[in-house]
């Protein structure tokens, strides 16, 4: 008995000793193990709201930011959540940020901290107001506040019939207007996968 113990145990621990193997590859490669939403479902998405948004007529238009600082400036945008509506577990922190970068990098476009960004600065100012030198300290009621925030929804649709499945991703982002609660512009993107075992 004590020895099929102990090949038992030395079975296990031989299968044990395999291993995993790792490849690294190329994070721009597309990549689909599961047909469930990934990287480059984030990207496609990213990808397509900003040519969208950047192609509106919004940034054509007075704002409020003109009127109250005097001169022409870029408008300042909030990039606010967006809802996982969808059937699945999908991080919308990775497509969102892509598209806050994309805004900002187009030089058309100024961003605001939002959310809990925001909270840390202000939490950095109030430290500061307390242990920093006065002519350091930054300065309370000096934020710029934002023209616009983006919002948005994930939402998804599965159909199944045996060894096939069918999954449509539907993504909208909306840019409302602070001052006036109005949408200014509205963008879609959709992802349609059919996946086989």
């Amino acid at each position: 008995m004590k020895k099929q113990i102990v090949a038992a145990v030395l079975m296990v621990l031989i299968a044990a000793c395999g291993g995993t193997t790792v490849t690294r590859t190329d994070p721009g490669t597309q990549t689909d193990l599961s047909g469930r939403w990934n990287d480059t479902d984030s990207r496609i998405v990213a990808d397509s709201m900003v040519a969208q948004c950047m192609a509106g007529t919004w940034l054509n238009v007075t704002y409020r930011g003109e009127e109250a600082r005097g001169v022409p400036t870029h408008p300042v945008v909030v990039v606010g959540g967006v809802r996982n509506q969808s059937l699945e577990h999908i991080n919308t922190d990775v497509f969102m940020s892509d598209i806050e970068r994309a805004l900002l990098n187009s030089g058309r476009v100024q961003i605001a901290a939002g959310g809990g960004g925001r909270e840390e600065v202000r939490q950095e100012r109030r430290d500061q107001s307390i242990f920093a030198s006065p002519e350091t300290a930054a300065q309370f009621g000096r934020e710029v506040g934002a023209d616009f925030v983006m919002l948005g929804t994930v939402n998804s649709v599965e159909d199944q019939e045996g060894d096939v499945r069918a999954v449509f991703y539907q993504v909208n982002l909306e840019l409302v207007s602070v001052e006036t609660a109005l949408k200014v512009w509205m963008g879609s993107t959709e992802i349609k996968k059919i996946i086989e075992w």
